[in-house]
């Protein structure tokens, strides 16, 4: 273990005065708090939530209980059972604010070293602006203590020495892997990219650091299991269609779920733009090249940390046969923008066509993707607009509400890829406090309140030309 000894050791500091860096952060973060803000001005007000995000929007901590099992998230449970219940807009806001705190203190770790404000701000704004980022804000209510505990090791980044900063990593690997299983990747990321003075040695001891820690929070997420749900594991849900390899043939078998889930990540770090993969591709293999030639330390340590990352997840989808969501893949991105701003600013060093070309580049993937998540959160305000009416409709109804016909075929929750219609159901408890039966799924129920003479309030899918919406009655 004496690997892991050189990981926890007090690192000699860099010239660079940490207190200066520490003093740097929060004009970056100040301009990341902005960007962000920004970006979601379309969502702020009336945010977009999924529908197994709106218990922890409730605190219905009955809800989530399941999730305890079937993905180990015990922080987030501890959350759900909280008292006071804050209105979703605030918990948006505080939500897309840690992640500009953790923007901030990654692209300080990474950047301090040069002292050159813009490249900071820059990768800050990288980093802000990462596709997987935007896909999970919408499990927001869910993800806030989660998020927190990843945003203060960064900051902790920061401001600790290397030795101290790295003697906290196992505690809160395990805290963030009870809230999201790839969040302790960032954590990771943190370490390698604030690392002053690099060895191999080094970089060996800090892996199997965090693959110790990593592998000690799936041991105690087990126990946890075993303790409340006597099951020693995570057995994944019914609805994930698993189909878990027990041999290597079948890991074999689950390549295609494999090849899915990168196709479907390419997808989405290029909002479907595949020109864009492609672009993406070339600018990781370029921004690797700069660094090999002019850091190869540094190059050793970001792919260390992105290819133990990936090594993880295909690891994880093989043996369990479930395609990963793209917004788990958040770290990819993570490390993608510091090889591509790195490799900026040490092309800055001689200035040239390289250097512009580099800058341009960076700025353009900052600008045109702030732009498409501005965009992307737009697409939410139909189907908030339809279902602010239909809370408006009931408010003064009598007797329950039935909603009849098929809820998901409505163009709004076409649009925003709605997952379940129990999202509608949430969102009027959200909106009204009422609880309405959805007859698709509750037949038995909706008749007996149609037979039982009291006054009942229906609302229907209705069809209308090339839209299909809900119907109230005159």
């Amino acid at each position: 273990m004496t690997t892991v000894a050189t990981a926890l050791q007090g690192i000699a500091p860099h010239s660079r005065d940490r207190t200066a860096q520490a003093l740097r952060l929060w004009p970056v973060v100040a301009i990341t708090v902005a960007a962000v803000l920004v970006m979601s001005l379309p969502n702020l007000a009336d945010p977009f939530i999924r529908y197994d995000d709106y218990p922890a929007l409730l605190a219905q901590p009955e809800l989530f209980w399941g999730k305890t099992l079937h993905e180990g998230r015990w922080i987030n449970y501890l959350w759900h059972l909280r008292e006071v219940v804050t209105p979703a807009w605030l918990n948006f806001a505080v939500y897309q604010v840690l992640w500009a705190v953790l923007a901030g203190a990654l692209a300080v770790a990474a950047m301090g070293r040069e002292g050159r404000a813009w490249y900071v701000a820059v990768l800050a704004l990288f980093i802000l602006v990462a596709p997987p980022a935007t896909l999970i804000s919408l499990w927001f209510n869910t993800l806030i203590p989660g998020l927190a505990i990843v945003a203060v090791y960064a900051v902790l980044g920061c401001r600790l020495s290397i030795g101290t900063h790295r003697a906290l990593l196992p505690f809160f690997v395990i805290l963030s892997f009870w809230a999201y299983t790839t969040y302790p990747l960032i954590l990771l990321a943190v370490c390698l990219v604030r690392t002053e003075r690099r060895s191999l040695r080094d970089l060996i001891g800090l892996c199997v650091l965090f693959v110790v820690s990593f592998a000690a929070a799936i041991l105690l997420t087990y126990t946890l299991n075993w303790q409340f749900h006597g099951v020693f594991g995570v057995p994944l849900d019914d609805w994930r269609q698993a189909t878990p390899a027990t041999d290597l043939s079948g890991m074999i078998a689950n390549l295609p779920i494999l090849a899915e889930t990168l196709s479907f990540l390419m997808v989405k770090f290029s909002f479907m733009f595949t020109p864009a993969a492609y672009f993406h591709v070339a600018m990781l293999i370029g921004a690797t090249l700069v660094l090999i030639r002019q850091a190869p330390r540094e190059a050793m340590y970001l792919h260390a940390g992105l290819w133990l990352g990936m090594a993880l997840m295909m690891l994880q989808v093989l043996k369990l046969g479930v395609v990963a969501p793209s917004r788990s893949f958040l770290f990819v991105w993570i490390f993608y923008a510091v090889m591509v701003v790195r490799a900026a600013a040490l092309l800055a060093r001689t200035p040239g066509i390289a250097d512009r070309m580099a800058r341009n580049f960076t700025l353009l993937i900052v600008l045109s993707y702030m732009v498409h998540t501005f965009s992307l959160y737009t697409v939410y305000r139909p189907w908030q607009v339809e279902t602010r009416a239909m809370a408006q409709a009931i408010k003064a109804a009598e007797g329950p509400v039935l909603v009849y016909g098929d809820v998901t075929s409505l163009s709004t929750a076409k649009a925003v890829g709605l997952l379940s219609e129990r999202a509608l159901a949430f969102r009027m408890e959200q909106l009204t406090g009422q609880r309405i039966m959805l007859c698709q799924t509750a037949p038995d129920q909706c008749a007996k309140a149609e037979d039982s003479g009291a006054p009942v309030f229906t609302v229907e899918v209705a069809t209308t030309g090339a839209q299909v919406h809900l119907s109230y009655p005159k």
